[in-house]
């Protein structure tokens, strides 16, 4: 028996946009759905109670490699697993360690099963491979397990390309070996291919056929222009399951989580908002605030009108400022909690508005008036 049943519950009748209900061993997800980052068991500056009743967060990420370093999987698994370590109740998806193991470039060596790298921390020597990577994902006890895979670089040729995601493909037969079908965690696939759509759609015919409980789409974000981002997506949106969620990994901005939608997709994180409020940027409809600017010295108005999060009802942008210009903790915290429960937010509006077979309206009207920059 799987741990994972989707339903489609809805779809907008002009296009690939979804609105759809996961479930999972530790709870019910409505999607599309934001998954805020907890990389190191941990949201930061946030604990779960900020999560469940500020946020209405359904779902949270930790990852493979970081919890792989310390505490170690071990230490985790005997001290009941990541649900009970962090006091989450509610499903959690763990990556793989893949991403970040190819982040760390000069450090690690890709082998045929898996990578050789030295620990960012200590410079330890460690080997993750599909097994490996299984193994520790089943210790920390997440909801979904990510298959383990090489992210292909940006920008990359057409044969570097195509190696890197026959690698990952052979990596994810390995992954779905180690990890059979179970009603404790679910395996997703993740589609490489680079920038080249035939390569893309060869990926997820070869995931598509290996019996993962969700689709993947990785490599994106990685550097490349937004255009082609959405090239891709466009590639695949004809052809993605319609059985299984479908997830973005690393993606991204507000407009970028439309767009996305609009394309079929059901599932996001990215640590954009947590990050970006740590540096004192703050997301809203009409796109980014910077809180360090002097123009709100003297600003009694919330971060954003109509947002129904504790910053933005207790809160001014001149406090928030304050705070931030002074090194306050309570600075990262507020802005958190802000920038989380927009994101949020707006998975819950993009849901209703596909409900209401309103979603091209809502999809056009909010990215005309959002600014990237």
């Amino acid at each position: 028996m799987s741990a994972l049943s989707f339903e489609c519950l809805s779809k907008d009748a002009t296009g690939f946009a979804r609105r759809g209900r996961l479930t999972l061993p530790h709870g019910v997800i409505e999607t599309p759905v934001f998954m805020p980052v907890g990389t190191q068991a941990t949201v930061k500056s946030l604990t779960p109670a900020d999560l469940t009743d500020d946020i209405e967060a359904s779902i949270i990420l930790g990852n493979t490699y970081h919890l792989m370093l310390r505490p170690g999987a071990d230490v985790v698994e005997q001290l009941g697993g990541l649900h009970k370590f962090m006091a989450w109740d509610r499903p959690i998806l763990t990556d793989s360690g893949g991403f970040q193991v190819w982040s760390l470039g000069a450090l690690r060596k890709i082998e045929e099963h898996g990578v050789r790298f030295r620990s960012h921390i200590d410079g330890s020597e460690w080997f993750l491979g599909p097994k490996e990577s299984m193994d520790i994902q089943r210790k920390l006890g997440s909801d979904i397990v990510m298959a383990f895979d090489e992210c292909t670089p940006y920008p990359a040729t057409y044969e570097q390309a195509r190696s890197s995601m026959e690698m990952s493909m052979r990596w994810a037969i390995e992954c779905r070996e180690h990890l059979p079908v179970n009603d404790t965690q679910a395996l997703f696939g993740i589609v490489q291919g680079g920038m080249y759509a035939d390569l893309r759609r060869e990926s997820l015919h070869a995931i598509s056929n290996i019996d993962v409980e969700g689709i993947a789409i990785g490599g994106l974000s990685v550097g490349e222009p937004k255009e082609e981002m959405l090239a891709t997506l466009d590639a695949l949106a004809p052809h993605l399951p319609e059985d299984k969620p479908r997830y973005v990994m690393g993606v991204g901005t507000p407009a970028d989580l439309i767009e996305g939608i609009d394309r079929g997709i059901d599932m996001f994180d990215c640590v954009m908002p947590t990050r970006n409020a740590r540096n004192g940027t703050l997301f809203t409809d009409h796109g980014k605030l910077n809180i360090k600017n002097s123009k709100y010295q003297l600003d009694q108005s919330p971060v954003m009108e109509d947002c129904s999060c504790y910053t933005c009802r207790h809160f001014s942008r001149a406090y928030l400022r304050h705070l931030y210009m002074a090194h306050e903790i309570l600075s990262s915290r507020l802005n958190t909690l802000h920038n989380l429960h927009y994101y949020c937010a707006l998975m819950k509006r993009a849901r209703q508005a596909i409900e209401d077979q309103q979603w091209p309206q809502f999809c056009d009207n909010f990215l005309a008036i959002y600014r990237q920059k």
